[in-house]
């Protein structure tokens, strides 16, 4: 049989809906109850209903297609008769004299030409087509959970429950609020990725969080205990004597829940920041010198 495509008249990128309108026009044209005693368009008919028949199934359409590229005659899918590949059903093909004896008309024709596709519809129905959204949060909020509303394409709002310890770019999967497909069916998801803002003090390390904390100089010689903002809230860390800049100390059990019942630390890089102007610390080492043999760059 020649190229199905060519029979119906479309182009090979056409739409289902392309195809559908182009079989109805050649049908009615050709069909024998408007062509009696006419072996040729009875013949063409039985081509344009075979060519429909193959391309109205997505699979059977595929399997052409793939046929086609690989290399295989007009009428061959990948690895079968075309007609094999359409007449293989259990109704066979059809009686168009059987058709005219029992006096049926047009209306009843095309019902049974459609069977088959509306029957694969019925028993496969389509899900809906999933959304995408993005949902921004602030990096505490990110922390601690809790729920958001967020508005879908098409301008729906749903409520969003985001977990403690919910990480950048994450993805939640909120089943039945995407698109419902036409005719009916199950709906698609709605599908929720989360974007953690910045924050002016704190950053992320996996399940730790990262601080920068600035001390006095004699906070670091002499050591200290210092107020320390966390994400749960403010506590207090002990700054051992003689600590110098870049030293890390660590808050265990202050970073985000880890999935896991667990959570990850907070990690405090200290600073030692020292004044603009203080003439006193000035004076002071002018005259201070450090131990002997002590060199802050020997490993370098």
């Amino acid at each position: 049989m020649d190229d199905p495509y060519q029979i119906l008249g479309v182009a090979k990128t056409a739409t289902a809906d392309e195809i559908r309108k182009a079989y109805r026009k050649l049908a009615k044209a050709l069909h024998p109850d408007a062509n009696p005693d006419n072996k040729a368009a009875e013949e063409r008919f039985k081509n344009v209903s075979q060519a429909f028949k193959l391309l109205s199934d997505p699979k059977k359409r595929a399997e052409y297609d793939a046929g086609q590229r690989a290399g295989f005659g007009p009428g061959m899918g990948a690895g079968q008769g075309m007609g094999a590949g359409m007449g293989g059903g259990a109704r066979g093909p059809f009686n168009f004299r059987q058709t005219r004896q029992n006096n049926r008309g047009f209306d009843d024709i095309f019902s049974d030409l459609f069977t088959d596709f509306g029957a694969q519809a019925r028993e496969a129905p389509r899900k809906g087509a999933d959304v995408r959204q993005i949902l921004t949060i602030d990096f505490l909020a990110a922390a601690s959970g809790g729920k958001h509303r967020v508005k879908l394409p098409g301008g729906r709002a749903v409520e969003v429950a985001v977990p403690s310890g919910a990480a950048d770019g994450q993805v939640l999967r909120l089943r039945g609020q995407g698109e419902t497909p036409p005719g009916g069916g199950q709906a698609g998801d709605a599908l929720i990725e989360i974007r953690i803002a910045d924050h002016r003090h704190f950053s992320r390390d996996g399940d730790d969080v990262r601080l920068e904390l600035p001390v006095t100089l004699s906070e670091a010689v002499l050591g200290a205990k210092v107020r320390v903002p966390t994400i749960d809230g403010p506590v207090f860390l002990q700054v051992p004597p003689g600590s110098s800049s870049g030293s890390l100390l660590r808050l265990r059990g202050k970073g985000f829940a880890s999935g896991k019942g667990k959570r990850g630390d907070q990690i405090v890089r200290l600073v030692v920041a020292l004044p603009a102007q203080d003439e006193a610390l000035r004076a002071f080492l002018q005259t201070w010198t450090p131990a002997s043999g002590y060199d802050p760059r020997k490993g370098l």
